[in-house]
């Protein structure tokens, strides 16, 4: 159905929390799209009655306002060339490599600055348009950090949160962007501004300090106005209740069961699902593995890798290249330590639906979440949550925003420093279930008290008090 109306509490995101489906007779319906963002924020929105922001994810979407899953949604539409460079260019192969340590070469065009501010600008009338007096606007991510401002200017009657949900980068990476002044005095437009960690919103007062007409300390921003942006770490979490619901459902726990026979049975299964990107750490991971079964450490038998890689980005070469190394890795592991009907490593590049997934989470005894560079990992928070029955080891990088909340249940690792990685998958591995028991503990009381409804809370708490 049409929604026409305004709302006192906006979402804007780059895309709308929904995919799109085409039935046989060419019907079209909606229903809730995967990925951390959305699992985030869904039960927020029910919760408010909200109206949400966003691009469909087609060219030349041209959409009246409707509503579904109880969220009223406002489509943005972008065109070819607005996608390759706005989304494509700009955001993923300029601010992704920037933020997350330029583990790849991060691009600098003048044209996909051009596309950025467009597209920025067309999201900001958006929700201005939809937005009611004196509404609360949630802008998320790394896509949109000059809609703040934007807003602001065509709406000052708004109260106006950002979050954003990678990593921020420290001065002397953030610094290399021509563009650093116009993208920090976009977010300064928020009356909040938070951030996965605490060493990131430190980054953030730092360089507004430094690089605009603000002054700004102690997680604090005075603008040459006088109105004061605050500025905070708030920890992004999970719907727990999803998890725990699904474990209810015994064909669920039933399959996990059914997991393991099919890969043979092993004394361990590992397991990492991550998307499909550099950033992941899924090649050191690999390597780590792979020098176990050539040292003799484990043999297939004893171990057996499932990889889970979502399918990402893939039109972007970066990740186009990734995926090509890694299957190739995978290929020649399995090739040189696989036996037939029992492969060393199962890779699997697809995405999953939600119960499969955590049948793999409540499957596997030791849980590795290696990335080089995080904003938070909720897969690593989705494990503890599958884990009622006290059994299974997570491996945490420290690069990861998860460590600053369960680094002392996990077992810490520095994705870099490949013998430390094996030793550390060994001791998961070998862990006796007491330690098991008492880690895994000290991980379900952090994540069960500290839910997305929590986090949530928490943020629109502190944007409605400043």
């Amino acid at each position: 159905m049409e929604n026409t109306g305004k709302s006192s509490f906006v979402v804007v995101a780059n895309r709308l929390p929904v995919d799109r489906v085409v039935a046989a007779d060419g019907s079209t319906t909606w229903r809730r799209s995967p990925g951390g963002l959305v699992t985030a924020l869904a039960p927020v929105m029910r919760a408010y009655d909200g109206a949400w922001v966003g691009w469909t994810g087609s060219p030349d979407d041209e959409l009246a306002p409707f509503s579904t899953d109880d969220m009223d949604l406002i489509s943005v539409p972008l065109s070819p060339e607005e996608i390759s460079m706005y989304y494509e260019g700009f955001s993923n192969a300029t601010l992704w490599p920037l933020y997350h340590d330029v583990i790849v070469a991060p691009e600098y065009h003048r044209e996909w600055w051009d596309a950025y501010r467009r597209v920025n600008d067309r999201f900001a009338r958006a929700a201005a348009s939809v937005a009611d007096e004196g509404a609360v606007v949630f802008v998320q991510d790394y896509q949109l950090q000059l809609v703040p401002n934007l807003l602001r200017r065509l709406r000052p009657d708004l109260k106006i949160g950002f979050f954003l949900h990678i990593p921020f980068p420290p001065p002397e990476l953030f610094a290399q962007l021509p563009w650093r002044r116009q993208i920090l005095e976009g977010l300064v437009g928020a009356d909040l501004v938070g951030f996965q960690r605490g060493g990131a919103a430190d980054n953030f007062v730092g360089l507004v300090d430094r690089y605009t007409d603000a002054t700004a300390a102690e997680r604090r921003v005075r603008m040459p106005d006088g109105r004061t942006v605050h500025v905070q770490p708030f920890p992004i979490s999970i719907e727990v209740s999803e998890i725990t619901g699904l474990l209810s459902d015994p064909d669920v726990v039933q399959r996990g069961t059914q997991i393991r026979e099919e890969i043979g049975s092993p004394g361990s299964m590992l397991l990492g699902v991550d998307r499909l990107d550099y950033t992941k750490g899924i090649g050191h991971r690999l390597k780590a593995f792979g020098e176990l079964l050539a040292g003799g450490d484990i043999t297939p038998d004893e171990a057996v890798l499932v990889q889970v890689a979502t399918p990402s980005r893939e039109r972007v070469e970066a990740y186009q290249t990734l995926r090509d190394e890694i299957e190739l890795q995978v290929g020649r592991l399995n090739g040189e330590y696989g036996r037939i009907g029992q492969p060393a490593i199962h890779y699997l590049h697809s995405s999953y639906e939600r119960a499969e997934l955590v049948s793999l989470l409540r499957a596997a005894d030791v849980m590795v979440v290696t990335p080089l560079r995080d904003g938070m990992n909720l897969v690593a928070k989705e494990y503890v949550a599958a884990r009622t029955d006290l059994r299974g080891a997570l491996v945490l990088s420290e690069f990861a925003g998860a460590a600053d909340e369960l680094g002392d249940g996990a077992f810490m690792v520095n994705p870099h420093d490949i013998d430390g990685l094996k030793r550390t998958l060994l001791a998961a591995m070998r862990i006796d279930e007491s330690e098991a028991e008492e880690r895994m503990k000290l991980l379900r009381d952090h994540v069960l008290s500290h839910d997305i409804t929590r986090w949530a809370q928490e943020f629109l708490a502190t944007l409605r008090s400043t």
